[in-house]
């Protein structure tokens, strides 16, 4: 049989029956369409994650005060990451004279306070930095300057404040620079307003006070202690080497001689994105699946309409055989009828999986990403489906003896 004389004849079967085969792309349109819209979700939300973690700097270490695990009961469990007082400014610069593979330490203080002004108040964390966090942390200036050796020597009482800080005290869109607020009771002058970088999952860092280091130590905690040291590794090869060298250091500098005890904490970002990562890359693949049994259940839809149409055109498959057709000129047709089928429900699937994303987008809060992996994943299953699903009603109509068949009635 001609190539032409088959989709001719696949053309003329499809268009005969204009209203099953309507039904048939349109089970395999929702199926495509649902693969393409969840996993643009699964992976808009893996692509999100990664730019939060790393918007909190590059190449970061975190030092967290607090025992990392802890023995009890024969068992080994986490203990209060982040809620003691065991690491001091003083760690900091050992660490920042004695670890040569890093480019900044950034040791901070931190804690939440009342902030008035004006008649206006909020409740926001207060940040205690020294002259590298901005640098570490990816932190821009938008309105007026940032923090001097000056400011944390003499330990100046100004403040910068996080963009969203900024509108509850001042209004939205002003420039608070020069202002007064006040924190515990004390006077700080307003020096500048960092540039909005949106929430982080790990708290908002432009709903942020950001002060000398020295100055909080002083006026807010009333201690060395610092609630965690930050680290910029020089290069991303390091990061466990350096996490290691620190270790090592900082057991020494506490007397400690059983790591299991150590009374601190170190999160690696280059692990907690891997982590995240692969969390994402499971909610991608679920998601997918839980999608992917609709194409299934169009595929059946498929082949339940192959087996109607051979067992409705039985006397022509009897007739064409008798006038010589062969086994394979009688699968192919029907098997090209439900190839046909997909492809066509693979066009408008991919066009409407990618509406869908664009809505959910748009309208549901959340970040959508249309890969060419999704759109070849659903128009690879879906012909894989066409062929699968197709094979058996197209060798059932090829293995039809003609004489029987031209029995039927």
């Amino acid at each position: 049989m001609l190539i032409s004389d088959l989709f001719e004849e696949t053309i003329f079967s499809l268009s005969s029956n204009k209203s099953r085969s309507a039904l048939t792309i349109l089970g395999i349109v929702i199926g495509i369409a649902s693969v393409i819209a969840m996993i643009s979700v699964g992976q808009g939300t893996a692509a999100g994650i990664t730019e939060r973690v790393e918007s909190l700097g590059t190449n970061l270490l975190v030092i967290m005060p607090g025992s990392q695990k802890q023995s009890g009961a024969g068992n080994i469990v986490k203990g209060g990451m982040g809620s003691a007082t065991t690491l001091q400014t003083d760690d900091a610069e050992a660490i920042k004279n004695e670890v040569m593979e890093i480019d900044a330490v950034a040791p901070t203080v931190s804690s939440r306070k009342q902030v008035t002004v004006k008649g206006q108040n909020t409740n926001t964390s207060i940040y205690g930095i020294d002259g590298n966090y901005f640098k570490i942390k990816n932190i821009e200036i938008e309105i007026g300057s940032s923090l001097t050796d000056q400011h944390i020597k003499s330990k100046s009482k100004v403040a910068i404040l996080g963009p969203t800080t900024r509108d509850d005290l001042f209004g939205e869109n002003t420039d608070p620079t020069g202002q007064k607020i006040r924190i515990s009771g004390q006077e700080y002058s307003v020096i500048g307003v960092t540039k909005a970088k949106g929430g982080t999952g790990m708290g908002s860092s432009d709903d942020l006070i950001y002060i000398p280091l020295s100055t909080a130590q002083q006026y807010i905690t009333g201690s060395q202690a610092v609630s965690n040291i930050n680290i910029q590794v020089s290069e991303a090869d390091l990061m466990t080497y350096v996490q290691e060298q620190i270790t090592v250091l900082l057991l020494a500098r506490h007397k400690i001689s059983d790591s299991t005890k150590a009374d601190f904490s170190i999160m690696n970002q280059a692990d907690m994105l891997e982590t995240m990562s692969s969390i994402a890359d499971t909610l991608t693949i679920l998601l997918g699946s839980i999608a992917g049994i609709s194409l299934v259940v169009g595929g059946i839809g498929i082949m339940n309409m192959m087996l109607t149409t051979v067992t409705e055109r039985t006397r022509e498959i009897g007739l064409r055989k008798s006038l010589g057709a062969k086994r394979r000129d009688i699968s192919s047709q029907f098997l090209v009828e439900s190839v046909t089928l997909t492809f066509i429900s693979g066009i408008i699937g991919i066009i409407v999986g990618w509406l869908a994303a664009w809505l959910i987008s748009k309208f549901g809060d959340t970040t959508t990403t249309v890969t060419l992996y999704s759109v070849l994943l659903s128009v690879g299953m879906s012909a894989l489906i066409g062929i699968v699903f197709g094979y058996y009603p197209a060798r059932r109509a090829a293995k039809m003896d003609p004489i029987e068949a031209l029995r039927y009635q």
